[in-house]
């Protein structure tokens, strides 16, 4: 591994053109097998979910024991220490207060002649949550999905997650659903996981809505699904930038870009700094630090592929870069951050200060971790509790009211020629007109 195990480049770079927009080879092609995953499981329902897991993820299942038994949720208690139920239930109570922050009300106002306008909020019914799994345990997700939805007051959370190839779903992750008061847990992931949510099983009841992030397979999945049901967003591979300046900790900015470098192989990190000296100082850490960590070979991939040290002109030119490239997490390790967030237009969530590590913000800090990636942070937010919700427009007119404004309405209705738009107030105006008549006589 050399010394330049990530790149300094200045601002202009071609390699920013590769970072800023990441592909995944061979997309059409997974999007087909997914589409045929979702036709076979609509078809074969439970069976095909059975034989998808076993192709996937090697877990040999029969559809009666694809949902989680409560003595397997009892079982993973026993098994968690102390320690990580205080840290979870720590999580839990901070990301329930933040959301419920978020929370709405449905709303009445009278106008003149007494015209009543609203909006009605409610929860959804019945949503799906998406937890990745398998080898892999990720309780973190499981609260993050689910709390805004119970904040929301959602009925039933049904929450899938790829079981380990012995069928079994890590004891951190069933309890942390327990916790968070997810309704019903099923044994399965992929693409398969989303056709049950989204068409409904004999076993997993379809659902309105399904959340939270996976592979290239579920992303796909839940895109082809949209209109059947809604979807939180399509979530792509993690990515943080960090604006630094010659005040940072060279060691705290290299330990920052390693934490999201090593999720995925097509991870994206990259530091903005106008300070030559900082860069280097960040490189030789990245360096060092690097080659103490678990999951190297996966941060020297994603440091090699998307990773870059970017030298700007200033910190002007660096807020611009962030703007253009809108990414999901956005560290400000510079002097007075606040004063700087006026000029963030595009990020998923903004850490500041040298003290505020985007791990902060995955785990305990409340602020949702389920954040718009590949720039659709310029039109997407957090996952929060407005996605767990509905809004109901009310309007409620008195005769007077409807006579006073159906003159517009009708010309209206006329120029865009529904004649029967028109009609529909007009038959109601000359009704009014004959009242007023006959109270006349």
């Amino acid at each position: 591994m050399r010394h330049e195990i990530i790149k300094i480049v200045k601002a202009g770079d071609s390699l920013l053109d590769k970072i800023f927009i990441r592909k995944t080879d061979n997309q059409e092609k997974i999007a087909a097998r997914v589409a045929g995953i979702i036709a076979s499981v609509r078809a074969g329902g439970d069976e095909a979910v059975c034989e998808f897991n076993a192709e996937f993820g090697g877990s040999k299942l029969a559809p009666g024991e694809l949902k989680v038994a409560n003595d397997e949720v009892e079982a993973a208690y026993r098994f968690v220490g102390d320690s990580f139920l205080e840290a979870l239930r720590l999580a839990l109570h901070n990301i329930t207060a933040y959301h419920k922050r978020q929370l709405q009300q449905s709303w009445f106002e009278t106008g003149g002649k007494g015209i009543v306008l609203g909006q009605m909020v409610r929860p959804l019914r019945r949503v799906g949550i998406y937890v990745p799994g398998g080898k892999a345990s990720y309780p973190s997700s499981v609260l993050m999905n689910a709390v805004p939805a119970r904040v929301a007051g959602v009925q039933e959370i049904a929450m899938v997650t790829p079981p380990a190839g012995d069928g079994k779903i890590d004891p951190h992750t069933l309890v942390a659903a327990a916790e968070a008061g997810v309704s019903e847990i099923y044994k399965i992931g992929g693409a398969q996981a989303i056709a049950a949510l989204a068409y409904g099983t004999a076993v997993v009841p379809k659902v309105d809505k399904i959340t939270g992030p996976g592979n290239i397979y579920v992303t796909l999945a839940k895109q082809q699904v949209y209109g059947q049901v809604d979807i939180d967003m399509l979530a792509g591979p993690s990515e943080v930038l960090v604006i630094a300046d010659d005040t940072a900790t060279p060691s705290f900015v290299a330990a920052d870009l390693l934490s999201q470098a090593e999720h995925d192989e097509m991870a994206s990190v990259v530091l903005l700094t106008p300070c030559g000296e900082l860069a280097l100082k960040v490189q030789a850490e990245v360096f060092r630090q690097a080659s103490l960590l678990s999951r190297r070979e996966i941060i020297e991939k994603s440091l090699e592929n998307y990773g870059a040290i970017v030298v700007t002109e200033n910190l002007e030119q660096a807020f611009d870069l962030a703007n253009h490239f809108a990414p999901e997490h956005l560290e400000l390790m510079i002097t007075e951050p606040f004063n700087w967030l006026n000029r963030v237009e595009n990020a998923g969530a903004v850490f500041l200060g040298r003290h505020t590590p985007e791990p902060v913000g995955d785990y305990v800090a409340g602020p949702n971790h389920v954040l718009p990636t590949g720039g659709t942070a310029r039109f997407y937010s957090a996952l929060g509790v407005d996605a767990f919700i509905k809004k109901t427009s009310l309007l409620s007119y008195t005769p007077a009211a409807l006579n006073e404004a159906g003159g517009a309405i009708v010309k209206l209705a006329e120029v865009e020629g529904l004649s029967a738009h028109a009609n529909a107030v007009r038959v109601r105006m000359l009704e009014h007109e004959a009242i007023k008549e006959d109270e006349g006589c």
